[in-house]
């Protein structure tokens, strides 16, 4: 698992293969297939490890007192925690698109129960910083999320070639900021979805 987390930090998911991983840690490829199935296999174990980490830090940031509107403040810390997690973010972006293509029932059923558990955990978090939001919001808010970190982030972070093509067009694109961007779309969302609540009410 360090391997493929140093791995990522050189090269994206897609341009790392099973036979790379295996020489990287100094085994042969059956071997590693003994334990994982597929590369998409390894990088899911991965990606499921670090969104552990990342709901421990951000239950224990939110648990600190802080002042302004809840929704705001709830949008920062995620926001913040998880621009500090680069390689959960890059996991997040190609989860559906690349990690979710190449595997068995078996490692289907594992990531989406793995996933249901972290989306429940994370929605209990929000919703007892924001108790305007409903059950059923908190979990929705919690989809968006991981939606919004998959969208945005590669956009954010854009590869050399188009870097390189952007300058010498000379076109004046405006820079995306991830972790400002996220605060401020989830810091929407969540105000929306509680104007939405509000306005059920008095219906």
């Amino acid at each position: 698992m360090d391997a493929a987390a140093a791995m990522l930090a050189e090269s994206s998911v897609t341009e790392i293969s099973l036979r790379e991983l295996s020489r990287r840690v100094g085994l042969a490829k059956s071997n590693v297939l003994r334990y994982f199935e597929s590369r998409e296999a390894v990088f899911l174990e991965l990606l499921d490890s670090a969104a552990r980490e990342w709901l421990a830090v951000l239950a224990e940031r939110l648990s600190v007192p802080g002042k302004g509107d809840p929704g705001e403040r709830v949008a920062a810390v995620m926001a913040e925690t998880l621009a500090e997690r680069p390689l959960l973010c890059e996991l997040i972006s190609v989860t559906a698109g690349v990690l979710e293509r190449n595997i068995s029932m078996d490692v289907a059923r594992r990531f989406k129960l793995s996933t249901s558990e972290a989306h429940g955990i994370l929605a209990g978090l929000v919703r007892a910083q924001v108790p305007g939001l409903s059950e059923e919001g908190a979990y929705q808010f919690a989809a968006v999320t991981l939606i919004v970190v998959a969208g945005l982030w590669p956009f954010a972070h854009p590869t050399e070639q188009v870097l390189a093509a952007i300058e010498e067009l000379e076109l004046d694109l405006p820079h995306l900021e991830f972790g400002a961007m996220l605060r401020d779309t989830l810091a929407n969302q969540l105000a929306g979805m509680l104007a939405r609540t509000s306005d059920l009410v008095r219906d």
